[in-house]
């Protein structure tokens, strides 16, 4: 079913797959069919502490404790080629477990991840320290090391993806790892886990544990033995992690939600933006943190945009992720689809004009009509909150001094977008955004090589990916050798007189 033989579902401790120890499972379901997928051993606080202490043992006395950065580099390409060869049954892993549609998942998460893999497998003995001539009788130089043993706690809407993210940069750096998969899509990691095993990463290095937040995670973010806590999720759980991991001054990074302004102007190609708009809001069913659910469109083109946006909403493919054809899958669960639901109805109450969508699309899994409200505001509560699925809402503003202040007006800040023929303009309005990234005449694009975070507030703290991820996972030390001579000694009287 899942396109794997051998796909393993129990925890990866110390380069073996283990029973929980309290013997209990859990069911993942086909967000497409509400279908059991597999059931998997559920990690609790004990299995956590098995891991991080399998994780501080292979970084301090395993091989990988002395492997040379270029070593480690090797073992990265080599997992990449591995995902590259499974290419195949991982994109149909992902749309079983987390109702990915198998078209999107083929050309972005997967080449993303492999990317990643590549990328900072050429980082892996590139990371080094400097020379500060401070003084001329010292050697004074700095070097960079691993920050040791990471928990990286990731969420259900990317799974893969999201794992790679943190892992490849992490494990580059040679620091080791406990990967937390969320409890709705843990198959991907696991797989994942064994796939670093066959690239022959030693035992220990990365550790994988199914399980859920408030006790396999709560678990790793509360233990003194992990250094650095990576997480991408939600501004609630976010702000729990710092406060618990206070307790051990452990070093925190947070990508958290996000409800991204989309600045459309008069002079913008409208076909452009309306194409790449409806992306930014529908793909992956809008269960995407950076989703730019908030277009701000600017009265002489708000109309013929609105309509625009509505019929290619009504054109999208709503069905079974499996099926090439399907561009937009169900929501995640039962629960989430409710959610979004009684997010529909609140525009509604607030008086937006609901122009597409709206709907549960047939009887079975978790499916939703892409969603338009036009004669939306700034202050309705669903064109404010983080609604994580396939809506969106469309805001009327007059100039470039109105659409920035709107745009800012949010406690989100992790991406924007704006669409300007005129690039002066677009320059200077980009400066003038408040976001981690700013797309300019496109949307949603990604790169290894480029930072990715919030710039405060409820998207978080911290950057993935890009030559800033590194800073996550090195300590830099400080080397200070003497080199003054030893003062000569003053010829003894006696000396003197012979």
């Amino acid at each position: 079913m899942t396109g794997f033989d051998d796909l393993e579902t129990r925890l990866l401790i110390d380069g073996e797959w283990r029973r929980s120890l309290s013997g209990e499972r859990f069911t993942t379901y086909n967000p497409a069919t509400g279908d059991p997928v597999a059931e998997v051993e559920r990690a609790d606080r004990r299995d956590a502490r098995a891991a991080v202490s399998s994780a501080r043992h292979a970084l301090e006395s395993g091989p990988w404790a002395t492997m040379t950065g270029a070593e480690r580099g090797r073992i990265l390409r080599r997992l990449a080629d591995l995902l590259r060869a499974e290419t195949d049954a991982l994109v149909g892993l992902e749309a079983l477990d987390g109702g990915k549609p198998v078209r999107a998942t083929r050309r972005q998460d997967l080449p993303a991840a492999i990317d990643c893999l590549e990328y900072y497998a050429g980082w892996a003995d590139k990371i080094d320290g400097v020379v500060v001539p401070a003084r001329r009788d010292a050697l004074t130089f700095t070097t960079r090391g691993p920050v040791g043993v990471v928990a990286a706690i990731v969420p259900w809407n990317f799974p893969l993806m999201n794992a790679v993210w943190k892992i490849a940069p992490a494990l580059a750096c040679g620091c080791t790892v406990v990967l937390k998969p969320a409890e709705l899509t843990p198959l991907s990691a696991l797989r994942l886990g064994q796939l670093a095993l066959d690239a022959g990463l030693p035992p220990g290095v990365l550790n994988v544990l199914p399980g859920f937040g408030k006790e396999a995670g709560a678990a790793l973010v509360e233990h003194p033995g992990v250094n650095k806590i990576s997480f991408t999720g939600s501004p609630g759980v976010g702000r729990w992690i710092m406060g618990a991991a206070s307790a051990n001054l452990t070093r925190v990074g947070l990508e958290l939600g996000g409800k991204s302004p989309n600045v459309v102007f008069d002079d913008a190609d409208l076909d452009a933006a309306v194409r790449q708009s409806a992306a930014g809001v529908f793909f992956n069913a809008g269960q995407v943190c950076s989703a730019g659910t908030r277009l701000y469109v600017e009265d002489g083109v708000h109309d013929e945009f609105v309509e625009r946006l509505a019929a290619r909403a009504g054109a999208l493919v709503v069905g079974d992720p499996l099926d090439p054809k399907t561009t937009l899958g169900p929501l995640i669960s039962a629960g989430q689809l409710d959610k979004v639901l009684g997010y529909v109805e609140t525009g509604r109450r607030e008086g937006a004009a609901l122009v597409a969508g709206g709907g549960r699309v047939g009887n079975r899994g978790h499916f939703l009509e892409p969603t338009v409200f036009a004669g939306a505001g700034n202050d309705m509560r669903f064109a404010r909150e983080e609604i994580f699925g396939p809506v969106a809402a469309v805001i009327r503003f007059k100039g470039e001094d109105e659409a920035v202040r709107l745009a800012n007006d949010s406690p989100y800040s992790l991406a924007a977008a704006l669409w300007s023929r005129d690039l002066g303009r677009a320059h200077h309005v980009a400066g003038r955004l408040r976001a981690g990234t700013v797309w300019v005449n496109t949307y949603g694009h990604t790169d290894a090589r480029l930072p990715w975070g919030g710039h405060g507030g409820d998207s978080g703290l911290g950057r993935d990916l890009g030559e800033a991820a590194l800073e996550n996972y090195t300590e830099t030390k400080t080397v200070w050798v003497s080199l003054a001579r030893p003062r000569a000694e003053a010829p003894r009287p006696e000396a003197l007189a012979a």
